[in-house]
């Protein structure tokens, strides 16, 4: 089968790139060709264009049919537009990776379900994606246009921290210096490995039971974030401090860390992965996040300059800290 990614070289898509090409399956990037360089994925075809030049990828994919087109980079309606234009009689699925941050928030039950309504007053990255989902949807009536929606949640890789601060919180632990922690600590998440992923993600190319259908891809492993805190803490052999602080608070002092709190992570999430498995049935997330968070320790040791420590990040870190504990007389 040919399949395109547009884009290909991310978190995500780096992991369903190298099991793609590995089970036979004719893979093409579309990028720019300027991001490969922490995941290069060997077996791949490049073609060169920048998906946001809409004649220019017209012309850059003119004689190409692909039985799927998998877009990793789509956040804005206008842009799913421009990809129904580029690829309506140019391929037998289209996929956009949409969120799952889309749902319901809170979630009025769990587990999460494909049928959980879509809803998120929160966050405008989510409100988003549901845009781009219902224009999908609206084509699908019209035209037929033959998409699949998926929908990950956490989902990280080696290079990727996936604490509040990402990188800056790993040093500020590795430094012996007080994190912040949402809330109490005790929502549960779900953080999902990009290699286990990919298993689900390519599992659902070229399946015509998958055309006009949304799925969600996650682990099936729930952890508080006090746990996702003391794993990290443990894998780097030092006691955490764990400075919990109401998500409200953070997002005064930091308004794009408080919009993925309040409109995601803030709020526990657990997903029924049924609908996947009925699909594709090799999907069975192996990776728990202890050896995830080996792999991103090791890897982080063994490439200290390339991350980037936030001096800004750090600096509100400390503010944050120091005022809530003032506040609290402590």
């Amino acid at each position: 089968m040919k399949v395109l990614f547009i884009g290909g070289t991310g978190v995500i898509s780096s992991a369903c790139s190298e099991l793609a090409v590995s089970r036979g399956i004719e893979l093409y990037h579309l990028n720019r060709g300027k991001s490969s360089g922490l995941r290069k994925v060997d077996g791949v075809k490049t073609i060169i264009s920048d998906i946001r030049n809409f004649e220019a990828t017209k012309q850059a994919i003119k004689g190409h049919h692909f039985g799927a087109v998998v877009d990793w980079v789509a956040f804005e309606p206008e842009h799913i537009q421009n990809d129904i234009a580029l690829f309506s009689g140019r391929t037998d699925q289209f996929v956009f990776i949409s969120s799952a941050s889309a749902y319901q928030t809170p979630p009025e039950k769990l587990p999460i379900t494909e049928d959980t309504p879509l809803d998120n007053p929160f966050w405008e990255y989510s409100r988003k994606k549901i845009a781009c989902e219902a224009l999908l949807r609206e084509e699908y009536a019209k035209t037929g246009f033959p998409y699949t929606i998926v929908r990950p949640s956490h989902t990280y890789d080696k290079t990727k921290v996936p604490l509040i601060g990402g990188y800056t919180a790993l040093q500020r632990m590795k430094q012996g210096l007080p994190v912040v922690v949402p809330g109490d600590g005790t929502s549960i998440w779900t953080l999902t490995h990009h290699r286990d992923f990919a298993v689900g993600l390519v599992g659902l190319l070229g399946k015509a039971a998958a055309i006009n259908e949304a799925f969600h891809i996650t682990s099936d492993e729930w952890l508080t974030w006090n746990n996702i805190y003391r794993i990290f803490a443990g894998a780097l052999n030092v006691e955490p401090e764990l400075i919990h602080i109401p998500s409200e608070v953070i997002a005064r002092y930091d308004p794009a860390i408080g919009e993925g709190l309040l409109g995601d992570k803030v709020h526990s999430m657990i997903f029924d992965n049924s609908k996947i498995r009925g699909l594709a049935p090799d999907f069975n997330p192996q990776i728990p996040f202890r050896e995830g968070v080996k792999e991103i320790v090791k890897w982080h040791e063994e490439n200290p300059d390339v991350p980037v420590f936030d001096e800004r990040l750090n600096h509100t870190m400390d503010k944050i800290i120091k005022d809530f504990s003032q506040l609290l007389g402590r």
